[in-house]
């Protein structure tokens, strides 16, 4: 019977202090490692990608329809390849962005950024640089 008042006593308050200190007399607290890291963390992924042909758009607009990344791509193979395809992808992409209120905006010759509702693309435009001088 005391055995069993024990084992009831350990199951709702836990060892006794006695039970809970090793042999060598050394108390320690083990710690868990998670597997999480910074990058489980983070709000906003930003993901290049490389467009070389026009099936490549899908994983492009999957990924922006998620809503936490921002896409750079590079037009640069397809359109040396193809430039109607590239011309369909582009299309396709601006209207999935106007979709998702998000933004897009060619960043040189080689790359295009697309940004979820969150973001806003700048943009210079001449007049008010003119006007600030």
């Amino acid at each position: 019977m005391k055995d069993f008042l024990l084992q009831l006593k350990e199951k709702f308050w836990g060892p006794s202090e006695e039970e809970e200190a090793s042999p060598e007399g050394e108390n320690y607290v083990e710690l868990e490692t998670s597997s999480s890291s910074k990058e489980d963390k983070a709000k906003v992924l930003v993901r290049p990608f490389v467009m070389e042909e026009f099936e490549d758009i899908k994983t492009v607009l999957d990924v922006l329809r998620e809503g936490t990344t921002i896409a750079l791509i590079n037009i640069k193979p397809l359109r040396e390849k193809d430039l109607v395809e590239l011309k369909r992808a582009i299309s396709k992409l601006r209207k999935t962005c106007e979709a998702i209120e998000g933004d897009i905006a060619g960043f040189g010759e080689d790359y295009v950024v697309a940004v979820p509702y969150f973001a806003k693309i700048h943009r210079n435009s001449l007049s008010s640089d003119e006007g600030e001088q």
